[in-house]
């Protein structure tokens, strides 16, 4: 299971945060049962709900089809639609299973002129993930893919389009007038929160993911969180503590790690904190380092920049791979790495990190087991209940988005769709 580890050594901390774990256990126990006021955004706190076996089955079933028959997968969505599907296809896609590329989440004419270029004399599958099927980025790409692929293959582009979305909706009715395969989106959960559904766990399976492992490790964070009490539930404590930050003045926290495979899993997290917090006023601003490269660049101001950031690394415990640092005769003066492996390496530069910004800044660790897919169904649970427990503790509403129409509204107007 995930652990958490504390840096930072300011007594001042210490008195507040138990304070803060003492008075906030009601908080706890409401969200391991769940609040009926939250009942249409909170089908993920069950993982059996929408990753149940016989819809763990269809999935596999779907998606060995499309791996038998494509060269290339496309996955049309934005934000919470391809975030987790994204970070877990990144870090850990098989080889051999198509080559999964990302449509929907740009209206950049470039981009998609370039997207388009790498599916020519490829064999194609679609996938449209979104919930209501009002979203330009996503409404905008179907349509382009849709022509493409009835150009290439006529009467059989509706074999290979699946699309995402919640029942009922228009996004269903198409499907039923053209004869795509349709999947539901849960209609009790929010985007950003989708990762364990439909949503996030066909393309992950495309991608020859082990969808079984990611649910089970999901399902087990889950017992975890549910039956461990405050002083035990490393979620709870690390929502109290990011809370604790946030009111001594620290109103950014940055999420990192040594190891490149988390990319885009950072874009997940982004997400899943700033559209959760980020209302009346209040919120921390969450943002990524990518380590060791912005060691070189950001982590001048972490060292020595305005006094408003914590840290949370992230660090994989199991040894995942090895290089050996070998002499080659030639003197360069790096003799001392000789014999070192990078993994070992990389470790000293994480545990140096720590060392020199936790004087500077309150820095804590989630410890991860290992980088596969197992892990990354704890994380995405772990992160998703630990940011609802937070919201919590800062008064807000986790599933809500209100700001994030505002701009719609203008685009929508300029460009003259009717209300």
């Amino acid at each position: 299971m995930i652990k958490l580890r504390i840096h930072t050594k300011e007594e001042k901390y210490k008195k507040e945060y138990n304070k803060l774990i003492d008075g906030s256990k009601g908080i706890l126990g409401t969200a391991q049962k769940g609040e009926a006021e939250y009942a249409d955004s909170q089908g993920w706190l069950d993982t059996e709900e929408w990753a149940g076996e016989e819809k763990v089955k269809k999935l596999e079933k779907l998606a060995a089809k499309i791996r038998q028959n494509a060269d290339v997968f496309v996955l049309i969505g934005v934000g919470g639609s391809n975030n987790a599907a994204r970070a877990v296809i990144k870090a850990l896609q098989k080889a051999g299973t198509p080559d999964i590329v990302y449509a929907g989440n740009t209206l950049s004419p470039h981009a998609l002129n370039k997207m388009l270029k790498k599916l020519a004399g490829k064999s194609i599958y679609v996938n449209c993930i979104a919930k209501n099927f009002e979203t330009l980025e996503p409404g905008a790409s179907f349509r382009i893919l849709r022509k493409y692929l009835q150009e290439r293959y006529g009467s059989k582009a509706s074999e290979r389009i699946i699309a995402t979305g919640t029942a009922g909706s228009s996004l269903e009715r198409l499907c039923t007038a053209e004869g795509y395969t349709f999947l539901e989106f849960p209609d009790n959960i929010g985007g950003r929160y989708t990762a364990i559904s439909n949503v996030g766990l066909l393309p992950m399976a495309v991608a020859g993911i082990d969808i079984r492992e990611l649910v089970q490790g999901a399902g087990d964070m889950q017992k975890e969180l549910h039956a461990k009490k405050a002083e035990e539930n490393a979620a709870f404590q690390y929502a109290c503590l990011r809370n604790l930050f946030y009111r001594n003045g620290y109103k950014v926290e940055m999420l990192s790690s040594f190891e490149p495979q988390f990319r885009y899993f950072y874009k997940w997290w982004i997400q899943l904190f700033a559209e959760s917090e980020g209302k009346d006023d209040k919120g921390i601003f969450p943002v990524a380092g990518e380590y060791s490269e912005e060691l070189h660049s950001v982590g001048q101001f972490l060292q020595e920049g305005s006094p408003f950031i914590f840290e949370t690394f992230l660090d994989v415990q199991e040894h995942q791979d090895s290089l050996l640092i070998e002499a080659d005769g030639i003197q360069d003066y790096f003799d001392y790495l000789d014999g070192k492996d990078f993994w070992d390496v990389n470790k000293e530069a994480y545990k140096a990190t720590v060392s020199a910004h936790s004087r500077r800044m309150p820095c804590l660790t989630l410890e991860i087991g290992a980088l596969d897919a197992y892990h990354f169904g704890q994380l995405f649970y772990f992160f998703q209940f630990a940011c609802y427990l937070s919201c919590k503790l800062m008064g807000v509403n986790a599933f809500n988005q209100p700001g994030v129409e505002a701009y719609k509204k203008e685009m929508f107007k300029a460009l003259g769709k009717e209300d």
